[in-house]
């Protein structure tokens, strides 16, 4: 082989060995830039799969009527398993039913005599306790619900011990009597009575002391049913306030029930000063009815409360058959003004023992809550979401993380 054709070869293999290194290079590259991207997007995937992918409030009640949940270790570590396998973020646990605790109380045990409720299923155990544990463990907020307010059964150990407690209607009658069967007979307690708010502060600051609790919600039954208010007590404070006067005989009359409602408001006050000085970050988590049925018929004025920023968080009771009932309540002014200051969920009725209610009917309520731009919603109650679980995986198909917004008090409003 002449020089030139050795020369020629090598110049040859010179250009093919750096086109190769040339080649080698690019794969080299290409398959670090395909493995760094399999990389992100196997993060990126995982992090979906176990990552909150919205906000919103997705929460349940947990009752001791027509319902074993509570009954029970066994039955509540199920229920909270379940409920965090379908993507819900809250649950509500009643606390406070007929007069009694379903907790150990030492309130209640120095009020009247009674530690928690008799109710099978509850002695010897800490329910509250229970919840608190394995809610947290599954990632659950726990806001227990002080369900009955100022109503207690009428036979309950507390109206024994303090049958001067309870309000009446003008004719003096007090009972008031509920259920398909007429089998539940309530009273009211007298919000207007030192002894009654005393009984009820220290009622909640119990549980926000004693608890690692993330929030406590009071609902439609924080009132008094506006017949009431006739008993001599509060016939007397309202005659020292109106120069002898008595109250009115129509107990709609616009400026008795604003006068009762104070009273009402006042209770509240004392709540939220002493649920937050004690533990400022738990939320005060509300449950009415709409706005005006409460007031008018409650004397339970949470607009205002919100307003003066007695309240964290607000999820109406929208309990309707009818989607353009269901509708015209979203779409009251105040639930739209409401919103810009705390988050507002809906609550949606799931069930009662003696109604079956649809999974379309909950779908569509489910749709309209969130085309409404609400911050979520709670069903009523676990018992009812019965053996729907694919159903209701659908609806809640990704994690969801709480939308808490704590504010604080107003200062441009005043108690008056």
């Amino acid at each position: 082989m002449s020089s030139q054709g050795w020369v020629g070869l090598q110049s040859m293999s010179s250009i093919h060995i750096s086109a190769w290194r040339r080649c080698l290079r690019t794969l080299v590259l290409l398959f670090l830039g395909l493995s760094i991207a399999l990389a992100s997007n196997f993060s990126f995937l995982a992090a979906a799969q176990t990552a909150p992918t919205a906000t919103e409030l997705r929460g349940v009640w947990l009752t001791n009527v027509d319902s074993d949940v509570l009954f029970s270790r066994a039955n509540l570590d199920r229920a909270i398993q379940r409920l965090q396998r379908l993507n819900l973020n809250t649950i509500y646990p009643t606390v406070w039913h007929e007069g009694s605790t379903l907790y150990p109380s030492t309130v209640t045990k120095r009020a009247f005599g009674e530690t928690i409720s008799p109710a099978p299923g509850l002695q010897g155990r800490d329910m509250l306790a229970e919840a608190i544990e394995m809610g947290h463990a599954h990632n659950l907020a726990v806001i227990p619900w002080f369900e009955f307010g100022l109503m207690s059964e009428e036979r309950s150990e507390l109206m024994l011990k303090h049958p001067e407690w309870v309000t009446t209607r003008k004719d003096g009658t007090s009972v008031f009597i509920y259920g398909d069967r007429k089998q539940h007979h309530f009273v009211w307690l007298n919000p207007l009575r030192p002894e009654v708010q005393d009984f009820l502060v220290k009622l909640f600051l119990e549980v926000v002391s004693k608890y690692n609790i993330d929030g406590i919600q009071i609902d439609d039954h924080f009132g008094m049913p506006v017949e009431l208010g006739y008993d001599d007590y509060t016939v007397a404070r309202y005659q020292k306030e109106h120069n002898g006067k008595r109250p009115p005989d129509d107990p709609k009359d616009p400026e008795w029930v604003r006068w009762r409602s104070h009273f009402v408001t006042n209770l509240m006050l004392r709540i939220f000063a002493a649920v937050k000085t004690t533990k400022p970050n738990c939320v005060i988590s509300l449950s009415p009815n709409p706005k005006d049925f409460s007031y008018e018929n409650y004397a339970q004025e949470w607009y205002r409360w919100v307003q003066l920023g007695f309240v964290n968080e607000l999820i109406v009771q929208v309990y309707r058959d009818d989607l353009d009932d269901f509708l015209l309540e979203l779409n009251r002014p105040e639930l739209r003004e409401v919103r810009q200051k705390i988050p507002v969920g809906i609550g949606i009725l799931t069930g009662l023992r003696v109604q079956n209610v649809d999974m379309k009917q909950i779908e569509r309520q489910v749709k309209a809550t969130r085309d409404g731009e609400f911050n979520g919603f709670s069903f009523f109650f676990y018992e009812t979401l019965g053996n729907r679980d694919a159903a209701f995986k659908s609806l809640l198909a990704t994690p969801a993380t709480r939308p808490d917004k704590l504010i604080p008090v107003s200062d441009d409003n005043a108690l008056n």
